[in-house]
Order: structure tokens, then C-alpha cells, then sequence
């Protein structure tokens, strides 16, 4: 019998563990423990703070490219370590095995990225409209930067945060989201083996409340990078606002395809299909409403259900799967609430709509992809976020209609139009009120080199990822010199 491993917090250097812990469990299998993690406290993330105060000025003063260093040994640990990274994920978030190494794969490019940005940080030099006086202005980092990461991208979101704070010069404390925080604790045990400074990196693992308040009110700490729900970015917002915090907010989306009547049905339809429900729907940028022209309803909404009846759902580490599970118990039942909800207000789905049993499903939070067709603007399935594999279809008169559909929602994450039309697809472009678009692709799906972010509710403050991140980890510093 083989023992169930434990996973320490990880302050100044050192593993901790107060004697308190929680379980991190299988969603295909709840009878698997995939690991035991030290229950942290506020005290714990008091320590951790402290930790990364101390030791922010030698880090601080190292050259960039030295910190890049370590950035490249991490990410070379880390790719050593590819296939069991890739297995952990699926085990403890639940997403299948292809979809868990493609993941992988993105936050060891992430690490590499920005470790080369350490031998190239800009700053920004022009004339000074004095004679005899050179200006010029250089990157300073922040300081203590927490970053609380979420459940559904457990190794990309953190490494995505963790890596620009680090390359500028800050020190971190990492709070990973309870229902997955393995992936993150082998970043911060990648980071130790290559010898990051003791301070430079911290991680406790525990109750969001506890540790989030903790984090915003610890007094080292300066800025705020968070990725979840609406509500507590809300809340961080307020909390950290009272400090004069600088903060990262990326929330929720309700995220629309537009399906014109122009465009190639085969494409539009595998772009929905793989945008609404591959990773259990559980994207921030996965499409929850279709939109589609009259033109193209009926074939399309047709080609969608019997696309959607092939999906097999199951296990992540079997092959041949194409849906995880729900991560936990409580998104498996806010699925269906929402499925009851969207049934009592538009009734029956055309596919999906059920919890699974049975054999390889009552140990596990399965649910079936789920399509709800000819949905209304004022139902609550076209307004709420559900974050499972739900997707309503509505039904629009032309471009026009399409687009006033599309932005009618006080979320603004990503966006994505189905076309053959240039123009059309450029006005697309100038109109859609979202932070990401796709023109002939699905919705969910970024590269690590571009700014990410949203707008209206979805997001707050600077942009994510690229040369984007150092807007928000790193400052200027203006010099002006006489000669």
C-alpha cells in the first residue's frame, strides 16, 4: 500500500508544516488522495511576508539576467519532470492527460520567456530638451507581491504570475487555490532546486478567506495579483484598496461566439465545441454563448448536438477522453443548478443535462455537456457565468444583432466571431468589447507572448503575460543628469 505523500508550506527557504491539513482529491476518483498539503494560517502568511520583506533587496539588486538564470534552471527541473507534471494535473484538477501536458508545456515556455526578458529589460531613453543633460528612465521592482492563483489553469496561472514578478525583482508569496495546489507547489520546489535565495519565494497553501485577508492586510506586502471569481476580486478590490495596494484582477466572462451565416459550418462547429466544453467548460475564456445568424441556425445548432453526443466523457487519464470531471463537488452542483434553472426557464436541453452514474462515474463529479438552444438575452443561462460545460444559443437576425447580443453583458473577458467577411470580421474587431478576440477559432485558447486581460467587469488593472506584465511588477525610475 502505497503511503499518500505530504506537502509542506514552503517559507524563507524552508518546508513548514503546522500539523494542520487538508486533502487534495482525485474529482474522477474521490477515493484517491493525490496528497496532503499543510493547512497554512494567517500567521503563516505574516512569516511568509516577512520572509519575502527581508529578502527583497539582494534580490532586488541582482543583475536581471542573474535572476533569469535560475528562471531557466527552473524551467529546465521542470521539463525533466514533463510526463509526472502532467499526470498530477489530471489527477488533482481533473482535465484529461493531452490537455494537462499542453499546459505544462506552456509554463515551462513561460519560465524561459521571461528568464531571457532578464537580459533585455527595457526602460526608456529619449533627448532632453536641455542642453548637456542626459535623461533616461530604468525598471524598479514593487516589493512583496502576493499572488493568489485558481483551480482550472493550476501550473500556467501561477507560472504566468510568478515569473515577470520574479524577473523584475520582486519577492512573492504564492497562495494556490485549495482544490489544486500541487501543480504550483512543484513551481515554488522547481524554483528551490535551482537555488532561488531563501525569502525570494513563498508559498502557503489553505482557506482562501483566512489566507486571503491575511495577504491583503500583511503590511509588506504591496501589490495583489489575483485570478478567480468575481465576488472576492471584488472584495480584494475594496480590502486592498484601502492600502493604496497596487491590484491585478482577472474575474469571470460570459463569453460569446458569433456564428455568421458566411462562415464554414465544420470550422464553426469543432471551434464551439472545443471553446464550450474541453476542459469541462471550466475556462475563464470557454464560450458560453453561441450566437448565431438565422441563416446558418438550424444546420448549425444541428451539427453542434450530434458533434457534442460524440464527446466522451470520463477519467482525464484514459485514453481517448475528451471531458474531465467538475473539479469538486461544489462546481458540480452549481452546474446543475444552473442546468435546473436554464430547464425552468427555456425547458429541455437538446443534449447533456444530466449528472453521470454508473460504473467509472459515481466516484467522480461528471456531468454531461450540456446545450440549451434558442435561449433568450433575458435568461439568466445568456447573463450568468457558470463555469461547466453549459452553453445556451441564441438566435440573431444578422451582423448587427449578433454584435448588440454579444456585448449586452457586463463581462468582457474574451470574445470570438465565425466568418468568411473581412470586413465584417474587422468590424468585428473595432466593436467587440472584450479583451481577447478570435476570428475562426475558439475563444479559449492564448499564447504566453501577448497581453491577456479583460475589460468592463472581467478585469482590473494591467494586462497579464508578454511585455504587458511588466506594467504591473515593475515601476519606473526617471533620471535626470547633468554633464
Amino acid at each position: 500500500m502505497s503511503t499518500i505523500p505530504h506537502f509542506a508550506n514552503y517559507i524563507n527557504g524552508e518546508w513548514v508544516s503546522s500539523g494542520k491539513s487538508f486533502d487534495n482529491r482525485n474529482p474522477a476518483n474521490t477515493d484517491e488522495i493525490v496528497g496532503t498539503f499543510a493547512k497554512g494560517s494567517a500567521a503563516d502568511v505574516d512569516a511568509a511576508a516577512a520572509a519575502a520583506e527581508a529578502a527583497f533587496a539582494g534580490w532586488a539588486n541582482m543583475p536581471a539576467p542573474a535572476r533569469g538564470n535560475i528562471l531557466f534552471k527552473a524551467a529546465d527541473i521542470l521539463e525533466k519532470k514533463f510526463d509526472q507534471l502532467g499526470a498530477e494535473m489530471t489527477r488533482e484538477e481533473g482535465k484529461t492527460l493531452p490537455e494537462a501536458k499542453g499546459e505544462v508545456r506552456r509554463a515551462i515556455n513561460i519560465f524561459r520567456y521571461f528568464a531571457a526578458e532578464g537580459s533585455r529589460m527595457n526602460g526608456v531613453m529619449v533627448p532632453s530638451e536641455r542642453e548637456r543633460v542626459h535623461v533616461f528612465a530604468v525598471r524598479k521592482p514593487i516589493g512583496v507581491v502576493g499572488l493568489v492563483t485558481p483551480w482550472n489553469f493550476p501550473i500556467a496561472i501561477p507560472a504566468w504570475k510568478m515569473a515577470p514578478a520574479l524577473i523584475c525583482g520582486n519577492t512573492i508569496v504564492v497562495k494556490p487555490a485549495s482544490a489544486s495546489p500541487l501543480c504550483a507547489w512543484r513551481l515554488v520546489e522547481a524554483l528551490h532546486e535551482a537555488g532561488i535565495p531563501k525569502g525570494v519565494v513563498n508559498f502557503v497553501a489553505g482557506s482562501g478567506g483566512e489566507l486571503g485577508a491575511a495577504l491583503v492586510n500583511a503590511k509588506p506586502v504591496k501589490a495583489i495579483s489575483f485570478t478567480g471569481s468575481n465576488d472576492v476580486g471584488h472584495w480584494i478590490h475594496a480590502e486592498a484598496s484601502k492600502r493604496r495596494m497596487r491590484i491585478q484582477l482577472e474575474m469571470g466572462g460570459k463569453n460569446p461566439t458569433i456564428v455568421l451565416a458566411d462562415a464554414d459550418l465544420k470550422s464553426a462547429v469543432e471551434n464551439v465545441c472545443n471553446a464550450a466544453f474541453f476542459s469541462t467548460g471550466q475556462k475563464c475564456t470557454a464560450t458560453s454563448r453561441a450566437i448565431v445568424e438565422d441563416g446558418i441556425y438550424d444546420a448549425f445548432v444541428a451539427a453542434l448536438v450530434e458533434r457534442t453526443k460524440k464527446l466522451k466523457v470520463g477519467d482525464g487519464m484514459q485514453a481517448g477522453i475528451d471531458i474531465g470531471p467538475c473539479v469538486d463537488k461544489g462546481q458540480l452542483e452549481t452546474v446543475l443548478k444552473y442546468i435546473g434553472i436554464a430547464k425552468s426557464e427555456g425547458g429541455e436541453p437538446l443534449c447533456g443535462g444530466n449528472q453521470l452514474t454508473g460504473e467509472g462515474y459515481d466516484k467522480g463529479y461528471f456531468v454531461e455537456p450540456t446545450i440549451f438552444a434558442d435561449v433568450k438575452p433575458e435568461h439568466t443561462l445568456a447573463k450568468e457565468e457558470v463555469f461547466g460545460p453549459v452553453l445556451a444559443i441564441l438566435r440573431a437576425k444578422d451582423f448587427d444583432d449578433a454584435m448588440r447580443i454579444a456585448n449586452d453583458t457586463p463581462f468582457g473577458l474574451s470574445s470570438s466571431i465565425q466568418t468568411s467577411n473581412l470586413s465584417k470580421a474587422l468590424d468585428y474587431v473595432y466593436r467587440a468589447e472584450a479583451g481577447l478576440l478570435t476570428i475562426n477559432l475558439p475563444s479559449a485558447g492564448v499564447e504566453y507572448q501577448l497581453p491577456f486581460g479583460g475589460t468592463k467587469d472581467s478585469s482590473f488593472g494591467p494586462k497579464e503575460q508578454g511585455p504587458a506584465a511588466f506594467d504591473f511588477y515593475s515601476d519606473f525610475k526617471t533620471v535626470y543628469l547633468k554633464y
